[in-house]
């Protein structure tokens, strides 16, 4: 287990510009090429990597679940979120959103009672409006930095409701009769809570399960509802 943690670590580290070679590998893991190759027989078989020749491939989307199995071995966790790239961590959790007919916003700024705020990713799926923060969680989970990151996304969240009339052409949600909003945590790995306030805090391989459960599970989740109406007569107002 050890090994195998030494050598993903060193391929999380040494994969982030692109193909990697074998004997580069060996080198910064510190261990014989054979135990490298059994290492990457194992990791293969699991789909964590392709070999070609002497180069090893991996994907963004496989560099995340190398991410997580190395932690499950033990690796620190600081060393581990310093090697994923915020946009890897990010796009990722894109993709999924899109994967299941969201139309995502990515870094959405808005901006509510003279202050600006900003939605990593906010995923829009009628009458759905996922507002996402990404935590890699660097330094490993923390209660008290978990609450905070839930308050601090719930706060955005009610104020992104409370700004949406400003922001309904930008959001595109025209033909859109209300709108839920659900503020989410996201992030690299399970921690002390799974809610906090209502409030999903969503392990990254867990996401795609949390995405098919909303329309049966939203109703136990904290949410804020703007209405088309409200929306139309407020910028009938501001107009």
């Amino acid at each position: 287990m050890t090994v195998d943690k030494s050598v993903l670590t060193s391929l999380l580290k040494l994969s982030h510009t692109g193909p990697v070679r074998k004997e580069l590998l060996a080198k910064d893991a510190r261990v014989p090429i054979r135990t490298i190759d059994q290492t990457l027989r194992k990791l293969s078989q699991g789909s964590l990597l392709k070999e070609k020749k002497n180069t090893i491939e991996v994907s963004p989307n496989q560099r995340l679940i190398m991410a997580i199995y190395a932690l499950k071995l033990g690796a620190d966790f600081e060393r581990v979120g310093s090697l994923l790239s915020w946009t890897e961590f990010e796009s990722i959790a894109a993709k999924a959103f899109e994967a299941n007919g969201y139309r995502v916003l990515r870094n959405f700024h808005f901006k509510h009672a003279t202050k600006k705020r900003e939605i990593d990713i906010v995923g829009l799926k009628k009458p759905l409006i996922v507002c996402v923060d990404c935590k890699q969680w660097k330094r490993g989970w923390r209660k008290a930095a978990t609450v905070k990151a839930v308050e601090v996304q719930t706060e955005r969240t009610e104020a992104f409701a409370k700004a949406l009339p400003n922001y309904y052409q930008k959001a595109r949600l025209e033909g859109w009769e209300t709108a839920i909003l659900i503020p989410t945590v996201l992030s690299l790995a399970s921690g002390p809570y799974k809610f906090y306030n209502n409030v999903p805090i969503v392990p990254i391989l867990q996401l795609q399960d949390f995405i098919n459960g909303l329309p049966v599970h939203i109703h136990i989740l904290k949410t804020f509802h703007q209405k088309r109406i409200k929306l139309n007569e407020n910028l009938q107002r501001s107009s």
